[in-house]
């Protein structure tokens, strides 16, 4: 089950980030390390996220949360299978999440990810 679909903002100046995301739409801060993440306060799944500067070698362009820790584990092996091109290896990020990145046929990167228990 998709949670979420959140696009990702260039990132590089988080303290202006978020004073435009806080101060110009009213959004509210969810998390600040080690991204920048700002949500709707009427709809916690409608995000931005900010990256800060070098913080991936090859960022991701938007993030699917797909609910569970097992169906990022499916999603990989799919896109393995379908040899796709894995650009961050499957990681449980001491953050809490278990996460990957892979590249769409387009060429867009995508962050498929899920909140560890």
């Amino acid at each position: 089950m998709i949670r979420r679909i959140f696009p990702y903002a260039d990132g590089g100046d988080l303290a202006a980030s978020r004073a435009f995301y806080v101060e110009v739409f009213g959004l509210d801060v969810a998390m600040e390390d080690p991204v920048l993440c700002v949500q709707s306060p009427a709809n916690p799944a409608a995000q931005v996220i900010v990256p800060p500067a070098g913080m991936d070698e090859t960022p991701p362009r938007l993030g699917i949360d797909v609910g569970e820790p097992a169906a990022v584990d499916a999603a990989h092996a799919e896109a393995v299978r379908r040899g796709l091109r894995i650009v961050y290896p499957l990681t449980d990020e001491p953050w809490g999440v278990r996460r990957f990145f892979v590249e769409d046929p387009g060429g867009t990167v995508v962050n498929v990810l899920a909140h560890l228990p």
